[in-house]
Parts: C-alpha cells; sequence; structure tokens
C-alpha cells in the first residue's frame, strides 16, 4: 500500500469511528481551535472525546495549548465537531495527518469547518486581545498542503481560492458580532511557517502586501477544506502586535496568556453563530 492508498484507508477508517460515535447527531459544522482557544471544548454539551491518538492518521500533536482531542455534542444546543488543536507546519513537513483530519470529518458529514487561530496584529487600529474575521490570506509558508499526487475522489487537482473564506458565511459572522455587541475587525491573514517570530522587516514587509493579521496556521486547513469542497469561516484572536510595532517581548507563555484574554468575547460570538451557521 503507497502513502495515497495508506491515506485514503485512513481518512476511511478514521471517519468511520466518529460517525459510530455521533449516537444520532449530525453536525453540520466542526471548529479547529487554535493556541490559547481550547477553553471552548469546556462548553460542549453532553461530550464525547476522541483522542487524536485513536484516530488513525490523525495528527500527534506537541505544542502547549492544543489539546489533540475531537470533541462531538452541541454548543448552545447545536451539534458540532470541536477539533482541539492542530499540527502546524513548523513540526513537519507531513500534510498528511492535517489531511486526515479534515477529510475525515468531511466524510462523517461536516459542510462548514470554522477555524480560529491566535495572530499578531500588523494594523495599530487592531488591538491586542481583539478579534478579526479572516477575509483572505497569503500563504507565505513556503509550502502547500496539497502538493503531491492528487487523489480525485478527495477533490480536483486544480483549486480556486479566490473566494476561499466564504464571503456569505462572513457577511453572516458579521452581523452576529453586531447583534451580540463583540467588536470584530476583518482582514487579510499572512501565514508564516515558523516557528521564530517574524522580524521587524518582515512585517513591514507584510504590511506592505496587503496583511493585517499574522500567524502560523489555518491557510493549510483552509486549502484542504476547499479542496474537498467544505465551506471555511475563520477568526484571528490578536495575542500581539507585530514586532517593531511595540515593546512586547513575544513568546509562545505570552501567546496563550493575550489568548486566554480574548478568549470571553471569541466563545461569545462563536456560541451565537454557531445557531445561523
Amino acid at each position: 500500500m503507497n502513502e495515497v492508498q495508506l491515506h485514503a484507508e485512513n481518512v476511511r477508517q478514521a471517519a468511520a469511528r466518529i460517525t459510530a460515535a455521533l449516537g444520532g447527531l449530525k453536525p453540520r459544522l466542526a471548529l479547529i481551535l487554535g493556541t490559547g482557544l481550547g477553553g471552548l471544548a469546556r462548553l460542549v454539551e453532553n461530550p464525547v472525546v476522541i483522542a487524536y491518538t485513536d484516530l488513525p492518521g490523525f495528527p500527534l500533536l506537541t505544542v502547549a495549548g492544543h489539546a489533540g482531542q475531537l470533541i462531538i455534542g452541541k454548543l448552545n444546543g447545536v451539534p458540532v465537531i470541536v477539533l482541539n488543536g492542530r499540527k502546524h507546519f513548523y513540526e513537519t513537513s507531513d500534510a498528511y495527518p492535517l489531511k486526515t483530519m479534515i477529510r475525515a470529518i468531511k466524510a462523517a458529514g461536516v459542510e462548514t469547518l470554522f477555524l480560529s487561530n491566535a495572530a499578531g496584529s500588523l494594523r495599530m487600529h487592531i488591538g491586542v486581545s481583539e478579534l478579526m474575521l479572516i477575509t483572505d490570506h497569503i500563504n507565505f509558508l513556503g509550502l502547500n498542503p496539497l502538493v503531491g499526487p492528487n487523489d480525485e475522489s478527495f477533490g480536483p487537482r486544480f483549486v480556486p481560492v479566490s473566494d476561499a473564506w466564504d464571503p456569505v458565511l462572513r457577511a453572516t459572522i458579521k452581523t452576529v458580532a453586531q447583534q451580540q455587541g463583540v467588536k470584530l475587525h476583518e482582514g487579510v491573514y499572512v501565514a508564516f511557517r515558523g516557528p521564530s517570530f517574524e522580524t521587524p522587516a518582515e512585517i513591514r514587509m507584510a504590511q506592505g502586501w496587503g496583511a493585517d493579521a499574522v500567524g502560523m496556521s489555518s491557510v493549510p486547513d483552509c486549502l484542504i477544506a476547499r479542496h474537498c469542497g467544505l465551506k471555511v469561516a475563520g477568526i484571528s484572536c490578536i495575542t500581539n502586535m507585530g514586532a517593531g510595532l511595540s515593546d512586547e517581548k513575544l513568546s509562545h507563555a505570552h501567546t496563550i496568556e493575550m489568548a486566554a484574554r480574548g478568549a470571553g468575547a471569541f466563545e461569545k460570538l462563536v456560541l451565537a453563530a454557531v445557531k445561523v451557521l
């Protein structure tokens, strides 16, 4: 069995295990929780928890702030699948675990993927602990997770991404934010591979490209999801200003701490949004 066949079999087996655990629920929405935002998982009603390690081909997580659990249940009465943690491409060059995770939930019936991440602000008006709705992205990772052999059973060889971040979902989330009194910026997310934080010169470069926030994730997730036909929306929780824009001392611990400060607004927005997404 080659790696393409092994991947397809992992997706099949993982999807079967997830489907068996649904217990009659039919989640159409899945959420991937970014660094420091895993607290939303505690709000899942009557949760069924499956460790990533129990799902064939799922990522093995190593970074603090990522629990590595698939949680089935309800958020605000709505059936959901919550993916508490992701593997980043600063940890690996292997895209198959992330592809397995996203394709398996699609095979289990999910139609919409809601992404979240911790990010640095590139604009002075987008402050720390505030939220930004992702309108578009710039892939500066130096890789694309769809590189390599393509399995047409998952999606086409060439994928248009002019509407990668679904405009209808974005409009819905904006309306919900206004109704809930949650401050929500909009902007372009640029993904660097990391794990080092960006230099001030790189931040100035990204600003010149038109980016509004910077992080190390979410773009691969979006590309994989769009390839297999999922609709995608995403929120960045701003945890710091980009290098050179403030006197903050950047670290992973700082990222987790600042994400926790924005988690309340994030959770309030998500709980309301799932009712209409």
